[in-house]
């Protein structure tokens, strides 16, 4: 398994897909719980397969990610070859950044003395996908409008 099997609850959200994946493999409800009740391996299997699959479509798809704790923010744009990271630090010990009302005061000064920038950006050590998905584990969540990296790429650039 290249990512991880997705839970129960992602499961029954992609129930409709799901049907769709078993479909495509000539496997018809009545099979499906004759498998799922005498060979919960292949059942297993059959879920890792389709959990891949979900994950290679979301994790190709996706563009900014999003990190966020008390002292810092990072923000990636992953682009076909190289990730690119802005980093914002908090100097303020009272600003915390991982609440909405750190990300305020960020947005309202952001050239105090309170915040740094820092930038960077590499080259993807190991499959793309699968350097997103290890942010992910991390902490990290997907940003579809990337609205973040936008506003404070111009204090970097």
């Amino acid at each position: 398994m290249k990512y991880i099997q997705l839970t129960k609850e992602q499961l029954e959200e992609l129930h409709e897909e799901f049907a769709t994946f078993l479909a495509s493999q000539q496997i018809d409800v009545k099979e499906w719980n004759d498998i799922k009740a005498n060979k919960p391996e292949v059942a297993d299997e059959e879920i890792n397969i389709f959990s891949d699959l979900v994950w290679e479509d979301v994790l190709s798809k996706a563009e900014y990610i999003e990190h966020f704790s008390k002292s810092s923010i990072n923000l990636f744009y992953c682009t076909e070859g190289v990730i690119q990271r802005i980093m914002i630090k908090s100097n303020d010990e009272t600003v915390d950044l991982s609440t909405q009302e750190g990300i305020q005061t960020l947005l309202n000064n952001p050239k105090s003395n309170q915040f740094e920038f820092f930038k960077g950006a590499k080259k993807y050590a190991k499959e793309r996908n699968l350097e997103i998905f290890d942010l992910i584990l991390k902490g990290a969540s997907i940003n579809k409008e990337g609205a973040l990296y936008q506003n404070f790429k111009k204090f970097v650039d």
